[in-house]
């Protein structure tokens, strides 16, 4: 029995506008605040100025809505900032070698890797984690397919290619563990990153 009386939750339609419209107020908040911090100065012609700006961005750049729908874990956070750092430093060294080495030239690849959690907001998140480490790059996405198309440094066999794969899917791996629901975890985590197929 559906309840339409003052105690009942809304329409799933009306529950998804507001959801919506919540999410527009988010980004308006955001907008109005990098406005002033590009500026540097809190004022009220600051505070209007970023609201016409956020107001002309939604209208004219609509962007699809990326809604959250998992929970901050913050054991999941930490061991995701740790472990980012790790690999920061790991491979800014690894680059750092390979530019100083006399007469070596890396070889190159582009590996696809579909995402376990088809998201936007997971595919965003974890394209953005693996483009900020050294030798690695994000060239493409398919958002449709949740498959991320990753430039590789140094690559000398097949045994790096599954390696490359394996790291990206380490990576979204640790990312619905920070940030995602309990479903994408239990679906992040029924399958062993070797196991996975490309």
């Amino acid at each position: 029995m559906t309840g339409s009386g003052p105690g009942a939750p809304p329409p799933r339609g009306v529950r998804a506008q507001l959801g919506r419209r919540r999410d527009q107020l988010i980004a308006v908040g955001w907008l109005v605040l990098v406005w002033n911090l590009l500026w540097g100065d809190f004022s009220w012609g600051n505070l209007l100025g970023g609201l016409l700006v956020a107001a002309g961005v939604l209208v004219f750049f609509p962007l699809p809505s990326v809604t959250f729908g998992g929970r901050l874990r913050p054991r999941g956070l930490l061991v995701f900032g740790a472990r980012f750092v790790v690999e920061l430093v790991r491979a800014s060294l690894h680059v750092a070698r390979i530019a100083v080495q006399p007469g070596y030239v890396p070889r190159s690849a582009i590996v696809a890797v579909r995402l376990r959690v088809p998201t936007d907001l997971n595919l965003a998140l974890t394209a953005e984690a693996l483009s900020l480490v050294p030798g690695t790059l994000i060239v493409e996405t398919d958002r449709d397919a949740a498959v991320l198309y990753v430039h590789v440094l140094d690559v000398r066999g097949p045994a790096d290619l599954a390696n490359a794969r394996k790291q990206v899917r380490i990576v979204e791996r640790r990312v619905v563990a920070a940030v995602g629901s309990a479903a994408e975890l239990r679906q992040v985590l029924s399958v062993p990153v070797d196991k996975e197929s490309s």
